[in-house]
């Protein structure tokens, strides 16, 4: 082929390949660390494990938005996904019709993961992303396959640099029929593989008029969930890729250029999966603490509770007195009994004297309960 084809006009698409050696040991660390973050999801109580679920699929809604440029209101998302989970929130918003159909989308490719994936489901999604049939720009051919050329620029009008033309657009319909044959009866592939397989493919296909990249990572973490078996996500591939949104579109661009070989691909996604398993993994372990301050102390009253939430979800700074009492609305020695009686409970420690001194999470108090070990790996 001549240098700069791209990869859907190869003789041979799209029978893609890659370098199994080279994918080797990443695939045994990530099986083992999407065991291991299940395992111990199973160990901690119901609520704990909603408020973690309900903070991946937050995550997941609001960054794989963010990859395309869309910020949806964080409280908006996180007030949609609790009541689809059944998840009572202190305080609920509206929603707009957008973050509906966003939220509504995600959980039906984690919910229903074991439910066909057709044409007619993904057109529905479609729909989800553009309730009123527009985008930011214009009107958006919504619930249908693309109709029209597409292409992925970047630069100002008369300078534009095409990064990328999908299949013309009378070859979608066929195009996507061998990939909905492939995504249902896959061959004998690895499983996190054929997630970062399908989306690659549904990404170079660009079977749509906008929304490819949400309903991509959509299908991918749909192909995740059926790997995982469960309908359970406490991560966040969407969170990982957004970290590294240009190295994203780099390895895509690349790989849809030259042949079948998708190595590169593979390789850059199974680093951004152990990220977001990384990351689930402290996720974890914060919701590991909340849980054992509010079974060990069950005494603790409101304030010390809003304080410890939020050290352990970390926060600029040292927690001192008059910090204490900003952020939970009482007076300096209304604050100072407070975390004097936390250091009497085992559950902080005092550290420096005068004015320098401050009070970090024993660690001693949250050790040997339900944690999970260190890594060697």
């Amino acid at each position: 082929m001549k240098r700069g084809d791209y990869i859907h006009e190869h003789p041979e698409w799209p029978t893609f390949r890659w370098d199994r050696a080279a994918l080797e040991l990443q695939l045994a660390v990530i099986h083992g660390r999407r065991s291991r973050l299940l395992a111990y999801m199973s160990t901690l109580d119901e609520g704990a494990q909603q408020g973690a679920m309900l903070d991946s699929l937050c995550d997941e809604v609001a960054r794989s938005s963010a990859i395309e440029g869309v910020v949806l209101d964080a409280q908006q998302v996180r007030s949609s996904v609790a009541r689809r989970l059944g998840v009572a929130l202190d305080v609920g918003r509206a929603t707009d019709r957008q973050t509906e159909g966003v939220v509504e989308m995600v959980l039906d490719a984690i919910q229903r993961w074991d439910a066909d994936m057709t044409a007619e489901r993904l057109f529905a999604w479609h729909r989800m992303l553009f309730p009123d049939g527009r985008n930011n720009v214009g009107p958006v051919q919504v619930g249908q396959w693309r109709t029209s050329p597409m292409k992925v620029v970047s630069g100002p009008i008369g300078r534009e640099r095409v990064h990328f033309e999908a299949p013309a657009a009378e070859r979608v319909p066929a195009e996507m029929n061998t990939f909905l044959s492939w995504f249902a009866k896959p061959a004998n592939i690895d499983p996190v593989v054929r997630a970062g397989m399908a989306h690659f493919w549904f990404e170079t296909i660009h079977p749509f008029d906008d929304g490819n990249g949400r309903m991509g990572r959509a299908i991918m973490d749909m192909a995740l969930t059926q790997a995982d078996g469960s309908q359970q996500r406490y991560y966040s591939v969407s969170r990982a890729i957004l970290a590294q949104r240009r190295g994203y579109y780099e390895v895509l661009e690349h790989c849809q250029r030259g042949d079948l070989d998708i190595t590169p691909w593979l390789v850059w996604f199974l680093e951004i999966l152990e990220q977001s398993l990384s990351d689930a993994e402290v996720q974890v372990e914060r919701a590991r603490r909340r849980q054992t301050v509010l079974t060990r102390n069950l005494g603790l009253n409101l304030r010390q509770i809003k304080a410890i939430e939020r050290m352990i979800e970390g926060f600029e700074g040292k927690m001192r007195t008059a910090k204490y009492a900003a952020l939970t609305n009482c007076s300096d020695d209304t604050a100072l009994r407070d975390l004097t009686d936390l250091v009497d409970r085992g559950v902080l420690t005092r550290l420096g004297a005068g004015r320098g001194s401050h009070y970090v999470l024993a660690d001693a108090y949250f050790d040997g309960v339900v944690g999970l070990p260190s890594r060697t790996e």
